[in-house]
């Protein structure tokens, strides 16, 4: 198939002429890396997902997972692929060198599973194995790193992350799994874990879960929590593989999508000798854990990002090769021509509308994740505190913000279909099914705005959003020196200035003991913000692109503010097409999605808390 998974332009547009992703091969870590390693690793990262990976999708919708003698069998059609994922390399682009891995930058492992994550299900397998791994690689002990890495980073052996409970879900501190000391040091789990992506495969010949338990007699809530590493196999000393381990699939969750994905509860201890080890310290499950939860809500936002990209790229072939009704100046004639739909006006807006939002939040993306490379690999501890600050402000936004506007997009999609979208003819009904899932686990989007308005937007005395709300205002006056941009820049800088004013409000709130206000908003907040930085992310792309084209119009002796003969070129050149795209999609998301923030910031100043003072019994008779 051609691709129609992501847009190689813009991702290379983003990745190297606006973040300059290049510069990293700077630090000593990437210096046998390059620019050109890096075009390299893309290309070959598209080829595998349009060969491979995308091939699969529809086949492991239909087939799905399956519970047999409590062993989970997933998609056939996975162990291929799972196989050559692994033999390439991609399950471990960024994981250290020393246990086998490739040590890339984390922004090029983000972007080159950019391509691969449209099919999430297949996706969790291996990123659930990298981020155990991870785990290990920051807290294990060394003994436990030589056990457990070099097959994990292989993909011999897979991962998964074990939360969740009947009674715990939001509400970790209430888990009621408990850990019980033994004499050797080691701990039997007890307990019963739900909702557990990857809880079970057959890709694997062994799984390393980490799970959240109490051991008996540590207090109650999150400050009493362990984690532990609970291997499906036990490994005994010369690395070979001892006794199956004492839990169980007690099932495979049936779910709305992602059905090659098994989502497993799992039966911990029922025989009284589940083999467990200690992750790090004793009480510091909560922090440990909140690594690999961090690293999960970056790739659940990327998911959100590669269902919008997929789902935007096939609705915009559909309507070039759509015909339906004639042209807007001939509506009226009965033998006018048909033409294809994408000649209609609200179709026209559909499409501007999901291009926007696809290209800020694959920026926004892999900004973040740029700052987090940054921030691991700089000499200058001011800089590295800035660039965390920035990450760790940005992560909430990137999971809720991306998944939510991730699932819109692909519902607008479907809208482009008409009646056809809505039928499994077309793939599009699928994205949506798979997406939604995106803003429901990894903590909920509404959990992500409790932790923005409650925990990031205060970090450091605020330091950390004014370190953001800077490189806003920076790009901003950038911006503001180019004719053509001066008027977004200032709708831009109306936004970031709105953003601060709404968050002293907020601290002002909680001085006057209206709490409420901040907590009952926390989710409108969160997704103003969202499009404010969104705005940002395309005034940036749009001030790279306007010196792009204006060098290219130069050479062609066009004037820049001539669109008739900017139109006419853009059917001879793509570059020139893609960077006026470029300037249209911010001069769109500015004028026509950043204007909804004043509804927003109208409604949370009226400090009306009807979600409150409704009684219960008041929502239905």
């Amino acid at each position: 198939m051609a691709n129609l998974i992501v847009d190689e332009r813009d991702q290379k547009f983003v990745l190297f002429e606006m973040l300059e992703a290049q510069k990293l091969c700077e630090f000593p870590k990437f210096s046998d890396f390059s620019c050109d390693m890096f075009e390299m690793i893309l290309n070959e990262a598209q080829k595998f997902a349009v060969e491979e990976i995308f091939p699969t999708l529809e086949e492991s919708d239909k087939q799905g997972c399956k519970l047999t003698n409590g062993q989970v069998h997933v998609p056939e059609c996975f162990h291929r692929i799972y196989k050559l994922f692994c033999e390439a390399g991609w399950n471990c682009i960024s994981s250290p060198p020393e246990f086998g891995g490739q040590g890339l930058p984390f922004i090029m492992r983000i972007a080159a599973h950019e391509w691969f994550t449209h099919n999430f299900a297949f996706a969790s397998y291996p990123g659930l194995g990298e981020g155990a791994a991870h785990l290990i690689h920051v807290y294990g002990t060394e003994e436990q790193k030589q056990r457990y890495l070099p097959k994990m980073t292989a993909g011999q052996w897979g991962g998964s992350m074990c939360l969740t409970e009947p009674g715990a879900g939001t509400d970790v501190g209430n888990l009621s799994t408990k850990a019980v000391r033994q004499p050797d040091g080691t701990f039997r789990i007890k307990g019963t874990k739900m909702f557990i992506t990857g809880g079970d495969q057959d890709l694997t010949e062994n799984i390393i879960h980490p799970v959240l338990a109490r051991i008996e007699g540590d207090p109650a809530g999150t400050k009493g929590i362990s984690i532990f590493i609970v291997p499906k196999f036990l490994v005994n000393g010369d690395g070979t593989l001892g006794r199956r381990n004492d839990f169980e699939i007690g099932k495979i969750e049936e779910k709305m999508g992602i059905h090659g994905s098994a989502t497993c509860l799992i039966n911990f201890g029922d025989n009284g000798d589940c083999y467990a080890e200690l992750l790090g310290e004793e009480r510091q499950g909560m922090k440990i854990m909140f690594q690999m939860m961090n690293e999960a809500r970056i790739a659940t936002g990327l998911q959100g990002v590669t269902s919008a990209s997929i789902a935007y790229l096939h609705a915009l072939q559909y309507t070039k090769e759509r015909l339906q009704g004639s042209s807007l100046m001939e509506f009226k004639n009965p033998e006018a021509p048909r033409v294809a739909i994408i000649e209609h006006p609200d179709v026209r807006r559909m499409l501007l509308w999901m291009k926007s939002n696809v290209e800020s939040m694959r920026a926004l993306m892999l900004y973040a994740t740029l700052c987090g490379d940054i921030a691991m690999n700089t000499a200058d501890e001011a800089e590295k505190d800035k660039r965390l600050g920035i990450f760790e402000v940005l992560t909430p936004i990137i999971k809720a913000y991306c998944t939510d506007i991730g699932f819109r997009v692909t519902e607008t999609a479907m809208q482009c279909y008409g009646g056809y979208g809505y039928c499994s003819e077309y793939p599009v009904e699928q994205f949506l099914r798979d997406e939604k899932i995106a803003s429901i686990y990894e903590g909920t989007n509404g959990i992500q705005a409790l932790d923005l308005i409650g925990r990031k937007l205060g970090m450091k005395k605020g330091a950390y959003f004014m370190h953001l709300l800077g490189e806003m205002n920076a790009a901003v006056a950038s911006a503001k020196e180019i004719p053509g941009l001066k008027d977004l820049a200032e709708e831009v800088q109306k936004g970031a200035g709105a953003l601060a004013e709404m968050g002293l409000y907020f601290a002002s709130c909680g001085k006057a003991g209206k709490f409420l206000i901040p907590v009952g908003n926390a989710y409108p907040f969160l997704m103003m913000m969202g499009k404010i930085v969104s705005a940002w992310m395309l005034l940036w792309q749009a001030e790279v692109a306007y010196k792009k084209l204006s060098l290219l119009t130069q050479e062609k002796g066009v004037d820049i503010t001539d669109q008739a003969s900017l139109n006419a070129l853009a059917k001879e050149s793509k570059d020139i097409a893609f960077y006026d795209g470029k300037l249209k999609a911010a001069r769109y998301f500015i004028k026509n999605v950043l204007p909804e923030i004043d509804g927003t910031i109208r409604a949370i100043r009226s400090e009306d808390l009807s979600i409150m003072e409704i009684a219960n019994e008041s929502f239905a008779s």
